[in-house]
């Protein structure tokens, strides 16, 4: 059964896939609140979206803000069916550059944001017997990449985590969705040069909530990266390390 959502969460807001996938369920008729930290972008968002769409400014970083906004969201959007996490950061390094900060603002932003947000849409869904969970992840989590070590790790936990709440609140009604999208054109994006099979970010908002709303468990973003990052995973180890992807 297809899902039908009036009211929904999306975390990550104000720019790239969360700003699309915002937009994209406000036309659909499904008040939202868009979460981030950009105010200003936030307000934009919602003047431009005709009032379907609720301002939450919050860094996903202060953890300690996350039980109490999320119930008076909850409260002020007037139910909830559907969470998105979409914050996501990818520090630019070096190739030899080993940057502590760097890595622990990656940790903290995709992956323990993501828990604390989900945790909360875990357990009021589960208790509902009703929901839907997304969570952005990437192809990057299939492989440890030398690029950016740290930002494949943390989609790899992402990942686990998904596969984890899902396993527990599945028996009680509630969906739990892992998107793997490849290269986008977003703000984090922008500079790197030439991306293989770069798709915008309205294409992937609405593959996102296409899969969503048939239940995948599991969406690569777009379809075809499904069967290259099948090969990807199984390169040999001592292969995969001369290679330069």
């Amino acid at each position: 059964m297809r899902a039908t959502w009036r009211h929904a969460i999306v975390v990550g807001a104000s720019s790239g896939i969360g700003e699309a996938l915002v937009r994209q369920l406000a036309a659909g008729g499904c008040r939202t609140a868009a979460v981030a930290r950009r105010a200003v972008e936030l307000e934009r968002l919602a003047q431009e979206t005709g009032g379907a769409v609720i301002a939450v400014p919050h860094d996903v970083t202060r953890l300690e803000e996350v039980p109490a906004l999320f119930q008076e969201t909850c409260r002020e959007l007037g139910g909830l069916d559907l969470v998105v996490y979409a914050a996501g950061v990818m520090p630019r390094l070096a190739e030899d550059e080993y940057d502590l900060a760097k890595d622990h603002s990656t940790i903290e932003v995709n992956v323990v944001g993501a828990v604390a947000w989900l945790n909360e849409a875990a357990a009021r869904f589960a208790r509902a017997g009703t929901g839907t969970i997304v969570g952005i992840g990437s192809v990057a989590g299939d492989r440890g990449r030398r690029g950016n070590p740290v930002y494949c790790a943390s989609k790899a936990a992402l990942e686990t985590y998904l596969e984890a709440i899902r396993h527990r609140v599945a028996s009680r009604g509630v969906r739990v969705v892992t998107v793997k999208p490849g290269p986008v054109h977003t703000p984090m994006t922008r500079g790197y040069g030439r991306l293989p099979m770069v798709i915008s970010a309205d294409d992937a908002a609405s593959q996102i909530l296409a899969a969503a709303r048939r239940g995948a468990r599991t969406a690569y973003v777009p379809r075809r990266w499904r069967p290259i990052m099948f090969a990807i995973r199984h390169i040999p180890h001592a292969v995969f390390a001369r290679l330069d992807i």
